[in-house]
């Protein structure tokens, strides 16, 4: 993507449910665990860079021993950083008295992060504050076990003002507005519940307190929590938690628009954001790692129990498109195929774009992430390239001269990689005043490729946001080459609206699509329809969030989406351009043809998979009307 934005958090999540020396006798190490944590948070690197955390309980722990341990790091390299931390309370250990590391239970009385449940994060900060206070995983202490709990998500919830009442109303007063902090203590709010009517029935049985605080611990009703829990959470999620106890969840949204993963044995229950970081970190095969249903949570019970129970019917199913196209390793054997087909369906458009000029057409990407659905747009291209040679050498061949036939049967695609990233420049650490002229530069070409004022450039790029790079950067670096015309390819269609389920998309004015739909207006006189669509999104504002429609698809409604897209073109083209310059975009269709089983595509459709978004994207238009720079929820 040649724009820059954060978005959705990872999640790694392991029970081990052998004691600890099974793996020290098996794999030759009581840190099994650890290693594995260190590998799963490793392989989903691409999910979060502005922080990572983990936590680890230990089972069966006697009163008075430590059993849940936590760290965090905000280090520019925090995965690392966090096992670094880890790693350095094993050294003494390691080199004064090493016959400790085979001693898993002395290991365990006395090392923290030693245990048989363990979690990880990683975090992208969208809008929150980007500080150790907001890195996951988050921990809500108690003195009674099993009323601990630690939370660790890939989330966002639209109704935050609402669920903030809800627990003003159960008589709390959360420390701040942050739906993590709502997640947290409406889960803990019904933990404690159930561990209160627990208690009140064993009483009135007879048992004493210790009789009763194990009888709590085997009879939490995890699933029943997370009912009454999520009942009005409004968003997309996927969450993990732990009990002091060492039960412990994985729960997923009811539409799937956040993904997870998981995958258990007779060794161990494991679970993550991605579908690859499971099969490399456990030597698995695809096959065998599951989804976890929209709507369900996977719960690991103490004793070693694995069940999926449902908290909330599921809604119809849109998991997130955007996952597929860029966000989500490529990895991911349906996620490469996905991507290769999403280019393969731009081919014919392109085509006709070029006039079937092959000869004086450069086809190249925009790195790193467009790279799969390139070679996607290749083979579609290269599947002309042998119908036309079948047809004519059928209908033609006795017309062909030598000549001819050498040039038909030599016909390919001219396949170029012209632009270079340089890994080195990160334009997001630079303040807003320096980054266009970092952007610039984020970009470099390869020189001497094209035919000067001959050729046509089709670059490929996974999504089009802003434009920005595009304009500061890709464009003036590759009209150097001196093309004729450059064309724009983005395998996703035009992002229209914004989002409010874990992607750092949220103000309207982000939108190079928005830019454009309302410059047609106001070229066209047309500026009624922005008033019409304010009022209406202010007055929406009022009603409940399940009432809401979305009012800002009528500021696209008067364009084609080609309309649109030469809008886009006139907006991302640098003064100066040699080149024409074309922007084309993929369908919505063929989206779906690509990706069936994510069809979350609020971004491109304004269809959101929850009433919240409705409101979100209201409030978004009223917030870009009144100049106020503020998220939308």
């Amino acid at each position: 993507m040649s724009d820059q934005i954060k978005h959705e958090c990872g999640i790694a999540f392991i029970r081990l449910l052998k004691p600890l020396s099974y793996y020290q006798q098996k794999y030759g190490t009581a840190l099994y665990g650890l290693n594995k944590l260190y590998l799963l948070m490793e392989k989903q690197h691409n999910r979060g860079q502005d922080g990572a955390g983990i936590a680890t309980i230990k089972l069966d722990m006697k009163p008075g021993s430590r059993y849940i341990s936590r760290y965090r790091s905000m280090a520019s390299n925090a995965v690392a950083d966090i096992f670094e931390y880890v790693q350095n309370k094993f050294v003494d250990i390691q080199e004064n008295t090493p016959e400790l590391m085979q001693d898993t239970e002395w290991l365990k009385d006395n090392v923290s992060f030693i245990g048989e449940v363990l979690m990880g994060h990683l975090r992208y900060g969208t809008h929150g504050k980007n500080s150790i206070e907001n890195c996951h995983p988050f921990l809500r202490q108690n003195n009674w076990m099993t009323r601990n709990l630690v939370i660790a998500g890939n989330f966002n919830m639209t109704n935050v003002d609402e669920l903030l009442e809800q627990l003003y109303e159960l008589g709390q007063h959360p420390k701040e507005k942050a739906d993590t902090v709502t997640v947290l203590e409406k889960i803990g709010h019904f933990l404690d519940d159930e561990n209160q009517e627990l208690f009140d029935q064993y009483k009135k049985e007879g048992h004493d307190n210790v009789a009763i605080t194990h009888k709590i611990s085997d009879h939490l009703d995890i699933a029943n929590i997370l009912r009454r829990s999520a009942k009005t959470w409004d968003g997309g999620y996927s969450i993990c938690g732990m009990v002091g106890n060492g039960d412990s969840f994985i729960m997923r949204d009811p539409a799937g628009i956040r993904p997870a993963y998981y995958y258990y044995d007779d060794e161990i229950v494991v679970a993550a954001s991605e579908r690859p970081a499971l099969q490399t970190a456990f030597n698995i095969q695809f096959k065998d790692v599951k989804e976890i249903d929209p709507g369900h949570a996977l719960i690991i019970k103490k004793n070693g129990e694995v069940s999926m129970e449902q908290f909330r019917e599921p809604t119809e199913r849109l998991s997130c498109s955007f996952e597929r196209i860029y966000f989500s390793k490529g990895s991911d054997v349906e996620i490469y195929r996905e991507r290769k087909q999403l280019g393969r369906l731009l081919s014919e458009k392109i085509l006709q774009a070029v006039n079937y000029d092959l000869k004086n057409t450069v086809f190249s990407f925009i790195p790193n992430t467009a790279e799969v659905a390139f070679f996607g747009m290749v083979d579609g291209v290269q599947q002309y390239v042998r119908r036309h040679q079948k047809d004519i050498l059928l209908h033609k061949k006795e017309s062909l001269s030598d000549e001819q036939l050498e040039e038909l049967l030599s016909l390919a695609p001219r396949v170029e990689k012209l632009a270079v990233k340089d890994v080195k420049l990160r334009t997001f650490i630079t303040q807003d005043a320096d980054r266009s002229e970092m952007v610039a530069h984020v970009y470099d070409t390869t020189y001497g490729i094209i035919n000067n004022h001959q050729d046509t450039l089709v670059a490929l790029d996974d999504s089009i946001v802003r434009g920005t790079t595009l304009k500061q950067s890709i464009i003036k670096i590759v009209d150097r080459l001196h093309p004729k015309k450059i064309i724009i390819v983005s395998s996703a269609p035009q992002i229209r609206y914004p989002d409010c389920y874990g992607i750092d998309m949220s103000r309207m004015g982000q939108f190079v699509a928005f830019d454009a739909a309302i410059q047609l207006l106001t070229e066209r006189g047309m500026w009624q329809v922005i008033e019409d669509v304010y009022t209406k999104c202010k007055a929406s504002l009022l009603l409940p969030k399940e009432e809401i429609v979305n009012h800002v698809k009528e500021i696209y409604k008067p364009f084609s989406p080609e309309e649109i897209s030469a809008k886009i073109a006139q907006i991302i083209t640098p003064k100066g351009t040699v080149a024409s310059v074309e922007v084309i975009y993929q369908s919505l269709e063929n989206l779906h043809e690509a990706c069936p089983k994510n069809k979350g595509d609020w971004y491109f459709s304004g269809n959101y998979p929850t009433p919240g978004g409705n409101k979100v994207v209201n409030k978004a238009f009223v917030n870009w009307k009144e100049g106020n720079n503020q998220r939308a929820y």
